[in-house]
C-alpha cells in the first residue's frame, strides 16, 4: 500500500527497559542491526500496526509494554534506486513512518524472536539510547536522528546531552537500575544469541518491494 507519493506507511519501535536502554536487533542471517518496524497493513491505525510488529518481530503483547510517545508527524525517507527493485522503480519511493516509545513492563525473558514462522531478527541486545548512527544504513539515519530527537524528552529520568555516538564511544547511565528479578536484564529470548558488539559497518537490506519491511 502506497501513497500518492510513492511512501509505504509504516510504523518504527523504540522499545526501552527500565535502564532507558533500547532493545537493538540483528537481521536474520546478516550483520545488520536496527530498531523493530514494519508496514502499515490497510485498514490499520498505526498504534494497531504497532502491537502487531511488536508482537512478530519481539513477541511481546500490549499487556508487557506501556506507550510513552509516538511522533506527531510522519518521517519519510527515500530509498535510492539501487536497493529498489526493478519493476518497483518509478512507483516505490521508500517510507513514511510513525515512532512509538515504548516502556517494557514485563521481563526480558517475554520477548521472543520466533514467535512467528517468518523471524525478522536472530539477535538481540540492549543499548545505549543514543545509538551509533553509523551502524544505520545511511539512507535511514536522518529518520532514526529525528524520531530519537523528538521522543528523547519523554524518556523517563532522561540525560538531556544529545549524544549521537557517531565515532562508536558509549553514554552510561549507572544510576538507573533495573525493577526486574535479578539476571532478567540477561535473559536471551528463544532460538536467539547475544552479540556485545555489533559490526560498525553493518548495513540494512531495503528491497524495495513496497511489502518490505
Amino acid at each position: 500500500m502506497l501513497d500518492r507519493d510513492g511512501f509505504r506507511p509504516n510504523v518504527g519501535i523504540v522499545l526501552l527497559n527500565q535502564r532507558n536502554q533500547v532493545f537493538w536487533g540483528k537481521r536474520i542471517r546478516t550483520h545488520s542491526w536496527q530498531f523493530p518496524q514494519g508496514g502499515i497493513d490497510r485498514g490499520e491505525t498505526p498504534e494497531q500496526a504497532m502491537y502487531r510488529e511488536l508482537h512478530e518481530e519481539v513477541g511481546l503483547h500490549p499487556e508487557h509494554v506501556c506507550v510513552v510517545a509516538r511522533t506527531r508527524d510522519w518521517l519519510r525517507y527515500e530509498v535510492p534506486d539501487r536497493f529498489i527493485r526493478r519493476d518497483a522503480r518509478g512507483h516505490y519511493k521508500g517510507q513514511k513512518q510513525i515512532w512509538f516509545l515504548l516502556q517494557l513492563t514485563g521481563y526480558d525473558w517475554q520477548l521472543n524472536l520466533r514467535a512467528t514462522d517468518h523471524p525478522e531478527f536472530d539477535a538481540w541486545r540492549w543499548n545505549d539510547y543514543w545509538v551509533p548512527l553509523d551502524m544505520v544504513v545511511e539512507f535511514k539515519r536522518g529518520v532514526y536522528e529525528m524520531a530519537l530527537t523528538e521522543l528523547a524528552r519523554f524518556l523517563p529520568r532522561h540525560d538531556v546531552r544529545n549524544r549521537y555516538l557517531r565515532s562508536g564511544s558509549r553514554a552510561r547511565d549507572h544510576d538507573l537500575q533495573s525493577d526486574g528479578p535479578p539476571g532478567a536484564s540477561f535473559a536471551l529470548p528463544p532460538g536467539a544469541s547475544f552479540e556485545p558488539d555489533p559490526q560498525t559497518n553493518s548495513v540494512v537490506d531495503e528491497s524495495g518491494d513496497p511489502h518490505a519491511r
